[in-house]
């Protein structure tokens, strides 16, 4: 299916670039950290269910002005006004790992163009503390120009040595032991985690979700009022399990779905299909109670 990559100027002159694939109820999908609109995450199972998908690059990364990053409600401003520009009245929000900041503020401040939000992996409180050693070592390795390097290191490990580089990686993503881990990632799976290394990048965005993320989101949690669902691995190593439930206890019309998956990365390995299910029975759902509220 053809993806369109296109480029909204905000009221204040700043980028923001944007993907659009599928036909159907639109979806806003924010990604994860050292990700971009050219991310592939969910992307064909939400197609394959007839959703619009809509994925903004979040401030500095791929083309979108960093200046958007100036606070998550500036970020939060661009993302309606891109809504406005695309005629969309309301959207259904998918957040992701370091994205849940984003949707979060979008959720609580905009809860007429927000139908239903789903939280994935997502980052819901304090994440890393400046003090941590690695949120240092983030911030240094992950800075330009440093991260061009990086990244290109990564990539050529992706290329010629796959499997070592997601044996490596994987206690980043699991507190399972590999031995656990590699028997639940079929060929198909691994085939998608190349690809999603392959299109990483961390620009000036992983900088500022450094800064995002240390945020308190309490106040916001607790003003979300349309249907939430909140997905998390047990085993998540990146981002634990603790921000899910915390998001569960603040967010008042929330379910939280403890996910027994490998870890961070829900979308790939055993059990995803299950999780994609309870995903789609939710977006459905959504999209059901707000037909019957316009009828």
């Amino acid at each position: 299916m053809n993806k369109s990559i296109r480029q909204h100027q905000t009221k204040d002159g700043f980028i923001l670039e944007y993907s659009i694939v599928g036909q159907g109820e639109p979806v806003l999908v924010l990604h994860g950290g050292h990700s971009s609109c050219y991310g592939e995450l969910g992307r064909n199972e939400l197609t394959a269910r007839h959703f619009s998908v809509i994925t903004p690059s979040r401030p500095g990364y791929g083309r979108t002005s960093k200046e958007l990053g100036e606070s998550l409600i500036v970020a939060c401003d661009s993302y309606i006004e891109l809504l406005d520009e695309l005629q969309i009245p309301q959207v259904n929000v998918i957040a992701m790992s370091a994205g849940g900041p984003s949707g979060i503020h979008l959720a609580s401040r905009f809860p007429n163009r927000v139908r239903s939000l789903v939280l994935q992996s997502a980052v819901t409180q304090c994440w890393l503390n400046p003090d941590d050693k690695l949120y240092k070592f983030s911030q240094f390795l992950f800075r330009p120009p440093i991260e061009k390097y990086v990244w290109t290191i990564i990539r050529l490990l992706n290329k010629l040595f796959p499997s070592f580089l997601l044996s490596n990686m994987i206690p980043s993503f699991s507190k399972l032991p590999k031995e656990e881990v590699l028997p639940q990632i079929n060929d198909a799976d691994r085939r998608k985690f190349k690809s999603i290394i392959a299109q990483q990048r961390s620009g000036h965005g992983f900088l500022i979700d450094l800064v995002h993320t240390g945020k308190d989101a309490t106040s916001a949690l607790a003003a979300i009022k349309c249907p939430t669902l909140i997905m998390h691995s047990i085993h998540d190593a990146s981002v634990s399990v603790d921000h899910a439930r915390h998001a569960s206890r603040l967010i008042p019309n929330s379910r939280l779905c403890e996910l027994d998956l490998w870890g961070h990365l829900i979308w790939l390995g055993t059990g995803a299909d299950e999780m994609n299910r309870q995903l789609f029975s939710f977006l459905e759902a959504a999209n059901d109670h707000q037909q019957s509220a316009n009828s």
